[in-house]
């Protein structure tokens, strides 16, 4: 067999059991149609020989190798077919149902929601599977969000050794003795604060800042030392890497570390001393680092605020820390001004919140606001980032060259084609988008875009078509900067209660400033840990997307018939979607649903277009939409356009 027509790769599926395999170092991919799929699920990593060419002109290919399953477990439901007792998977994209083996028939009835896994699957026949947990029935709304957490990898409760061994560290720390203060930098007497959400319980971050006598400002980041406390090869620190990322769902928190860690030992909660590891910079009065210094310390955070209570106090400019609050928030205008000014791209996303009632359904829909202290700790935490990325790749390229072996968040140049089908779509709307000789764009010119289309009817769609052609932002050990932010260096160190790549930059920060050596098995255990933080921090994402999009079905049950104000959010050979202004629910206009013409997906403008009247509905172009029906299973919401629309 020729070993250039055998490709080793993860499969990706579509609901009608196809297969889609993307040719490493290349854009091309292979289709494997469903009787070649040969028992491959989406995931999986697998070896696939090319055998021809479609009428579309991809190779097709077929399965010939299940490496490694992506997974085995999956959330599905009950129902019955033919006197037969089925699970159907809530992916879509697990294209086949499975039957339970015989000892599991009786514990389940119709309707229910159950937690399986593939124990054997023969060739013709569905696959078994035995029987793990039993949600509930379907419809209820702590059925369906746990079955959103196991459906995308996740675990709610923690292992009974990770538990005692959280437990037995806070009975420990309850007070911390007066060596460790000796070891670390004493800020106890600092005007340290935190500024959280209203709901928040996990406090990873707290400020400082004074002026000096030199007339430029001091600012502390302080970050939870949670490294102190969860320690390399500890049950601790293995669920940590397991789980890699906090959860945040529409009523919960599935956190990365039991919550005597996450809300108390570790927190930095106000009026107790903590156990911090600080960043500590010399600003001058263009808002540039003169002078920086990392290391452990000891806090006490003398004030808790929420974002609106510390705005009120910006706006005021009176109230407890005013002067340290109004200073701030001008230090971070000039920080985001100069990012910016290099080419720092900003795509502002609205987001929403639930109220729900007492058995979980919501009431209203409340879109997030976005005020000033927001930007103002963001741009402190960019800050801390920045600074500490660099220092460790200085201090790695001087520890024997592993500067590209850490742990760094970066975001790659965007898509070279989607950049050039941009550049030629806004060239026919009247506007300019240079690319340089290899087809990519400086952020500058970018942000030119942007400010040339604000206020313009175009400016949500020219957006919106930019987004798309981002790379995502990932973990890698080597550091190429971060397009997006337009730093050459960035890691993550502010959030290590909630993101396991943080806990391991406070690792490495720690071994540099004590000239301890990274050794070559910690090297690649960053590298694993890089790649696995990538995939949980998509999983939960997606986890968190998910429980949105349920409550936003299920919210909106109760307005089928109701017009809404909508913005084309996304353009399909079969139809467009559509957004709503105010509660940015999602739903499907179909192509046969958009008038009376023969509509066609044209790619390269982002539009649909009629061929006998010429009528286009583009992205980003403002539609009025009514919710027509809704598929609570599936999360799917039908629309139509509003006469006038039409």
């Amino acid at each position: 067999m020729n070993e250039q027509n055998l490709i080793e790769a993860k499969i990706s599926t579509n609901g009608k059991g196809m297969g889609f395999l993307k040719i490493p170092d290349s854009k091309d991919e292979i289709v494997v149609e469903p009787e070649k799929m040969n028992q491959a699920l989406p995931g999986d990593t697998v070896r696939v020989r090319k055998i021809g060419v479609g009428a579309d002109d991809r190779a097709l290919g077929e399965v010939t190798q299940i490496i490694s399953r992506a997974r085995t477990q999956f959330v599905g439901t009950v129902t019955e077919e033919n006197g037969e007792i089925i699970i159907k998977p809530d992916n879509f994209k697990v294209y086949t149902d499975f039957k339970l083996q015989k000892e599991f028939i009786e514990k389940v009835t119709s309707g229910q929601k159950v937690l399986i896994k593939l124990e054997d699957w023969q060739k013709g026949q569905l696959p078994e599977a035995s029987l793990m947990k039993i949600f509930g029935n379907k419809g209820e709304h702590e059925v369906e969000i746990q079955s959103i957490i196991y459906e995308k990898g996740f675990i709610i409760d923690f292992p009974e050794k990770v538990d005692k061994e959280a437990e037995e560290l806070d009975k420990k720390w309850s007070e911390i003795p007066q060596e460790e203060i000796d070891k670390r930098f004493d800020l106890r007497e600092e005007g340290v604060f935190t500024i959280d959400p209203a709901d928040a319980k996990d406090f990873d971050d707290a400020l400082h800042i004074k002026k000096l006598d030199n007339g430029n400002f001091e600012i502390g980041v302080h970050i939870a030392d949670v490294s102190h406390y969860v320690t390399p090869g500890s049950a601790l620190d293995k669920e940590a890497y397991d789980r890699a990322t906090s959860v945040y769902l529409v009523d919960r928190t599935i956190p990365m570390l039991p919550e005597v860690l996450s809300n108390d030992l570790c927190s930095l909660n106000p009026n107790t001393e903590k156990l911090a590891f600080s960043a500590i910079f010399e600003l001058d009065e263009n808002a540039h680092v003169v002078n920086r210094k990392f290391g452990k310390s000891v806090i006490h955070s003398k004030k808790r605020f929420t974002y609106e209570e510390a705005q009120a106090v910006i706006d005021a400019e009176s109230g407890p820390y005013a002067e340290e609050l109004v200073q701030m928030n001008k230090i971070a205008k000039q920080l985001a001004k100069e990012k910016r000014a290099k080419g720092a791209i900003e795509f502002e996303s609205d987001e929403i919140k639930f109220e729900l009632d007492e058995n979980g359904r919501p009431l209203r829909v409340i879109k997030k606001e976005r005020i000033d202290t927001h930007k103002l700790v963001e741009e402190m935490m960019l800050l801390a980032n920045r600074e500490v990325a660099k220092f460790m790749h200085d201090n790695g390229k001087v520890q024997g060259n592993i500067h590209n072996k850490l742990i760094y968040r970066i975001h790659d140049l965007p898509n070279k084609d989607k950049l050039e089908d941009l550049a030629n779509f806004v060239k026919g709307l009247g506007y300019f988008l240079p690319l340089d000789d290899e087809g990519y764009v400086d952020a500058k010119d970018l942000n030119k875009l942007f400010d040339d289309i604000e206020g313009k009817n175009e400016e949500n769609m020219i957006k919106t078509a930019a987004v798309r052609t981002m790379s995502k932002a990932i973990y890698a050990p080597a550091n190429i900067g971060h397009f997006g932010l337009a730093f050459k260096f960035y890691t993550h160190f502010t959030s290590p209660i909630r993101r396991y790549p943080d806990l391991l930059v406070h690792r490495i920060l720690y071994n540099f400033l004590h000239d301890q050596k990274i050794e070559a098995n910690e090297l690649n255990y960053f590298e694993e840990a890089a790649s696995l933080s990538t995939e949980r921090e998509i999983m939960a994402t997606e986890a968190e997307r998910e429980s949105i999009r349920y409550k936003q079905a299920e919210y909106m049950q109760d307005h089928i018939g109701e017009a809404f104000e909508a913005v084309i959010s996304g353009v399909t050979p079969f139809g467009i979607f559509a957004q709503t202004k105010d509660t940015l629910t999602e739903g499907l206009i179909h192509v046969t649903k958009l008038g009376d013409d023969f509509f066609k997906f044209d790619e390269k403008s982002y539009a649909m277009v009629g061929e006998k009247t010429g009528k286009k509905f583009r992205l980003g172009d403002d539609i009025k939409i009514k919710v027509e029906s809704i598929n609570l299973d599936q999360k799917k919401i039908d629309m139509d356009l509003v006469k006038e629309d039409k």
